[in-house]
């Protein structure tokens, strides 16, 4: 019942809460510890890049804060209201993290709950303070108040929306196995061309069947980008796709953004394993969308970040559209036939193209590259026909697998918080048990 529930400040059931480093720690590239901030923490989780700063465990002593496993961290600066447990990590908080401690007696996956539901998020991006980079202060975060239920309510609450949780990341993280296995293979084929060595040596290729194996050369020919296989090609991108592009903001039209329509992609909007935030979608109407008729995207179409953020990328499936895009994001359009989408996309993930556009990128206000730098990429491809048996042998039972689990995700996803806010608010009672 939820009559029974107590009304309580968030101060009332956590034994700490307070914020992290205000200053810069003395970094280290060969510490142990990171220095973490408001975007490293993600869907429950602290997350690390190859940018996140790091610090020796010395200059981590120095900065220590009361992090137990009772420990949730949010974050209060510029980035608002990301929520992450504590799972042991070896970081140091910087400022626009804060972090409490939720008292024995209270089940801390109901309060994360708590705060992922729509009135805490309101409560601090309605209140925080600043015209350019917004803060939400340590005061407000422990006057916030809601409903709290009885401790064995807080518990099957937060177990039906953790086994949600659950079952979404464990999703998340089959599809990342799954791509990890496509890239190494991309790899081996078309950039260390490894078949292509175990032929020259006698060695049948590994992990193939001889059918398989037929379909590459046994010898190398010169090129102007080194030795490649017998009857292979060098390609530029922007001639073996349809076309290179790129959006332009509404704002520029004077046509406003609107809070539901089009889905309108930036570069927030994609993550770094290729995947989109829904939620960082912006929204368009239909009349700009027709405006904007040149960035229109289409199943298929391989966004890339070329402004600010250089290279993040992704593959835009029938899920999102209709959809449309901004200039800080080059819009590719392959000739499926001729280099499929899936293999365009981890061709510009390998290393050796990243470093590349990164070594044509101009830095003006802010960094960019541009569509004819990208355009004129180069790419070693097999002859006409056999590209596309290779990706329907390898690659396309992966890309179809990882597609059927972002979909159940997205799926997961919705039930979760359309329950979220009725479970959290009792306003939708679980069965009694037993």
């Amino acid at each position: 019942m939820s009559s029974e529930w107590l009304l309580v400040s968030l101060k009332e059931v956590t034994s700490i809460l307070g914020d992290g480093l205000h200053g810069t720690p003395e970094y280290d590239s060969n510490g142990d510890h990171f220095f973490i901030n408001g975007n490293n923490l993600s869907n429950g989780k602290i997350v690390f890049s190859a940018a996140t700063k790091r610090v020796s465990a010395t200059e981590a002593a120095k900065h220590k804060k009361n992090l137990t496993d009772r420990t949730i961290l949010v974050s209060i600066n510029g980035t608002l209201g990301n929520v992450a447990f504590y799972d042991g990590e070896k970081v140091v908080l910087g400022k626009s993290a804060c972090y409490f401690n939720v008292i024995d007696g209270v089940d801390k996956h109901f309060i994360r709950y708590v705060l992922d539901n729509e009135v805490f998020q309101g409560y601090i991006h309605n209140l925080a303070a600043g015209s350019t980079i917004k803060n939400v202060s340590l005061k407000l975060m422990r006057d916030f108040q809601f409903s709290l239920p009885p401790i064995s309510l807080q518990q099957q609450i937060a177990g039906v929306l953790k086994s949600l949780d659950d079952r979404i990341t464990l999703l998340r993280e089959t599809n990342t196995t799954l791509e990890a296995i496509a890239q190494a293979l991309f790899k081996s084929w078309f950039v260390d061309f490894d078949p292509v060595h175990a032929k020259m040596q006698g060695r049948t290729p590994e992990g193939m069947d001889e059918a398989t194996a037929a379909l590459f050369p046994d010898g190398f020919e010169e090129s102007e980008l080194g030795p490649m296989p017998k009857g292979w090609r060098v390609e530029r991108l922007g001639d073996v796709v349809e076309r290179v592009t790129k959006g332009t903001t509404p704002t520029t039209l004077k046509r406003p953004f609107v809070e539901k329509g089009i889905n309108f992609v930036k570069a927030e909007s994609m993550t770094d394993d290729g995947g989109f935030l829904p939620e960082k979608f912006a929204y368009i109407d239909d009349e700009t969308h027709e405006l904007l008729k040149r960035s229109q995207l289409q199943d298929g179409d391989v966004l890339i970040s070329i402004a600010g953020t250089i290279g993040r990328s992704a593959v835009i499936t029938e899920d999102f559209l209709p959809a449309n895009t901004n200039q800080a994001v080059a819009l590719i359009r392959p000739k499926q036939e001729v280099f499929p989408s899936g293999l365009l996309w981890r061709f510009l993930k390998q290393e050796n193209s990243m470093q590349l556009m990164g070594e044509r990128v101009v830095q003006a206000v802010q960094a960019n590259l541009s569509l004819g730098t990208l355009s004129d990429i180069r790419l070693v491809l097999p002859p006409k026909g056999l590209t596309m048996k290779l990706f329907e042998i390898a690659f396309s039972a992966i890309d179809e697998s990882k597609a059927l689990n972002s979909q159940k995700v997205r799926v997961l996803s919705v039930s979760r918080d359309t329950l979220l806010p009725r479970l959290i608010s009792g306003q939708l009672q679980l069965p009694e048990v037993g």
